[in-house]
């Protein structure tokens, strides 16, 4: 029997939206290409969220690979919040399972500036009953210890938990522990799929 739900945060419960973010930040496309190479898509951003480098070798690790858009690379950083925001289903749909007696977790990959960078978007914080993020743990999903440091830290049995993420591999290594997994594609999908589980 499911007694907890355990969701991811981005593509779930918050948009991410960096190349968004880059031109409300006023780059023009090429810039945006060259921020955007030198940040979200390098494999030191993926690393950033466990949590093993500091914000600033991370930033310095962003501009040693486009120097002449440290401008923009520090504008972007330090305005990560407008990459961010919450999805205005994600209230009601936590009130809505806490108040039929589900136990609400959240496992997610997530970087230590981003996190303390996103309260607004991340106020359903208030509403859960833990959270465990990569860079707390030192470790990120789909690797197997994630998952047993949220059941350990939280004393949860896999055989009572969903998992809601966005991303197959996450959902693999979920399923690998014993938790089941739904691969969040839209939030009415999911509703469906919880509704099989008999979650309402």
């Amino acid at each position: 029997m499911i007694r907890n739900v355990i969701f991811d945060v981005g593509k779930v419960l918050v948009e991410w939206e960096p190349v968004e973010a880059m031109r409300r930040l006023g780059m023009d496309e090429k810039t945006v290409r060259a921020v955007a190479d030198a940040t979200v898509n390098t494999p030191d951003w993926d690393e950033s969220d466990r949590g093993l480098l500091s914000p600033d070798e991370l930033l310095s690790r962003f501009i040693g690979k486009a120097p002449e858009y440290e401008k923009e690379i520090r504008l972007f950083w330090e305005h990560i919040d407008t990459a961010i925001y919450q999805f205005d289903y994600v209230k009601e749909w936590m009130r809505r399972l806490k108040n039929n007696g589900y136990r609400l977790y959240i496992l997610s990959n997530y970087g230590e500036w981003t996190y303390h960078h996103t309260q607004e978007a991340l106020s359903f914080l208030a509403d859960v009953d833990g959270a465990l993020f990569s860079y707390q743990a030192k470790q990120i999903k789909p690797e197997p210890e994630i998952y047993q440091s949220l059941l350990k830290k939280f004393d949860l049995k896999p055989s009572e938990c969903v998992f809601l993420d966005d991303r197959e591999e996450n959902i693999r290594g979920a399923k690998e522990q014993g938790i089941a997994g739904i691969l969040f594609t839209s939030y009415e999908d999911a509703l469906v799929r919880l509704k099989e589980l008999g979650i309402e």
